[in-house]
């Protein structure tokens, strides 16, 4: 439409007044798109989270995930375009001469742009964890921690606009969003974060709720794919044009594409169920050492750590099926690592030692 024409021509403007001016920020910039990637989500601050609160840990992995399914569903209903292949096939720029904008090795996204994963996934997140800090506070009575905890709101939720207008200014910036698709994102990750502030079922929900969540995330999200499909709409459209216009190949990542998002979310939500429903949890987490400051400084540290060389297990990316597969494994593998493996293996560590010592 002539609207979202103009919308887009707008926001090429914008890009190109970012590259233009702010170069200096560059490296800056490229930090905050980041920062705002949806895995570090399961790599960084769920490692944290969990094991200082396990009902924050456990709602951030739900938020996320389920955010990134209404992120992915979104794209495919609303065929938002990407900057950086739409300025060199729309028709508005008279006698062929489109808005030449930079590319980065982030830049080529291979799904829809709208809205933003990256402002979605930041805003929900970040949201939980400042609800989650300022609720400590608000407990507080007396009036001197009444104003503190004023204080701590403030400084909380200046914290969280100044993140997520980063992220999106680095999205906007590496011409892999418009404006008006990360200031979409940033608001929708929210209403997803505060309806589950509202959702206590999900920690008391058993591994057999986690199963049938994840099947019918996967069924509906395939069901819809293919009914499109039958009717010659294609939600796959986006890949092709990102391998077209993409400055460099080796940019084009198969991790980006939206089933590989859909796969990587699904195994991390069967993880955290398996890993909250297994013995090892309970042995652990639920004992004695589970209230120990060390036991849980052990586990951070620990949990991280681990996770990090999760970063040197590449999924071969030949056959896609095969991708898929591994995907779901791995992703699963993350937090059944953090919610059971690490801390049952802290647990025998500070069981063997204390016996040692009597």
């Amino acid at each position: 439409s002539i609207e979202m024409d103009l919308l887009h021509s707008n926001g090429v403007l914008i890009i190109q007044h970012l590259q233009r001016d702010y170069r200096a920020y560059q490296d800056f910039l490229n930090f905050m798109s980041h920062v705002g990637d949806p895995r570090n989500i399961f790599s960084i601050y769920f490692p944290l989270w969990f094991q200082l609160n396990q009902v924050v840990g456990t709602k951030m992995i739900w938020v996320a995930v389920i955010g990134d399914w209404f992120n992915l569903i979104f794209k495919w209903i609303l065929f938002g375009h990407r900057p950086y292949w739409w300025v060199q096939e729309t028709m508005i720029y008279p006698n062929q001469s489109s808005p030449c904008l930079e590319q980065f090795p982030i830049t080529c996204e291979t799904g829809p742009g709208s809205p933003s994963g990256h402002a979605m996934g930041s805003s929900c997140v970040w949201y939980v964890m400042v609800t989650a800090a300022l609720s400590y506070t608000v407990r507080w009575k007396d009036k001197s921690a009444v104003t503190l905890h004023r204080l701590m709101w403030s400084f909380l939720w200046s914290i969280f606009w100044i993140i997520q207008i980063s992220v999106c200014i680095s999205r906007v910036f590496i011409a892999t969003h418009f404006p008006h698709q990360v200031v979409l994102g940033v608001f929708a990750g929210i209403l997803v974060a505060e309806a589950f502030e509202h959702t206590p079922a999900i920690q008391t929900a058993s591994l057999r709720m986690y199963i049938k969540t994840n099947l019918f995330l996967f069924i509906f999200a395939l069901g819809f794919y293919l009914s499109l499909k039958l009717i010659d709409i294609d939600l796959l459209w986006s890949v092709p044009k990102a391998k077209k216009w993409c400055a460099n190949p080796d940019w084009i990542n198969i991790d980006t594409t939206p089933f590989a998002g859909l796969v990587r979310n699904l195994g991390a939500l069967f993880g955290l169920g398996l890993g909250i429903n297994s013995e090892m949890f309970i042995t652990s987490c639920k004992g004695k050492n589970s209230c120990k400051i060390s036991f849980r400084i052990l586990c951070i540290a620990t949990s991280l750590a681990t996770l990090q060389l999760y970063n040197f297990v590449k999924i071969p990316t030949h056959t896609e099926y095969l991708f898929y597969i591994l995907s779901f494994c791995k992703s699963a593998a993350m937090p059944l690592t953090v919610v059971a493996l690490v801390p049952y293996c802290v647990h025998s560590l500070m069981r063997t030692t204390e016996k040692k010592l009597n």
